[in-house]
């Protein structure tokens, strides 16, 4: 029952939503989720974890590097049964577009999410979590 109950309990937080929204767009970095939400490389990660683990996404690593991405057709099929059951929801939110328009400006920075990278700095001091 558990297992059935993942992919639920995984949509059922705004964050992970937002996520899902952007990795519709493109595959992205821990450092791009952090800059379009506005949260610390922790809780990124954390709600990362959570959508991978229910089947949503896939991770790439390179170096470094970890790239998130959705998980093949299933994640697409399951999104276009969301998209229809919300009438289209994602499409019209404002939150949802301002997203999107942010991923357009963020960027990959050096050691993603180092302690010596600029963006983690930023965040940490504009109060990111």
């Amino acid at each position: 029952m558990e297992e059935f109950l993942k992919p639920f309990k995984a949509l059922s937080d705004e964050t992970r939503l937002r996520m899902l929204n952007i990795l519709t767009v493109q595959e992205c970095c821990v450092c791009e989720v952090m800059q379009v939400l506005g949260i610390s490389q922790t809780r990124a990660s954390r709600n990362l974890k959570i959508l991978e683990e229910a089947g949503f996404l896939q991770a790439r690593r390179d170096g470094t590097w970890v790239y998130y991405s959705l998980n093949g057709d299933s994640a697409k099929n399951f999104a276009a049964v969301l998209a229809k059951i919300t009438g289209g929801f994602t499409a019209k939110s404002p939150l949802f577009k301002q997203d999107r328009k942010h991923l357009k400006k963020a960027k990959r920075s050096g050691l993603c999410c180092g302690e010596k990278s600029k963006i983690c700095n930023n965040l940490r001091t504009a109060g990111g979590n």
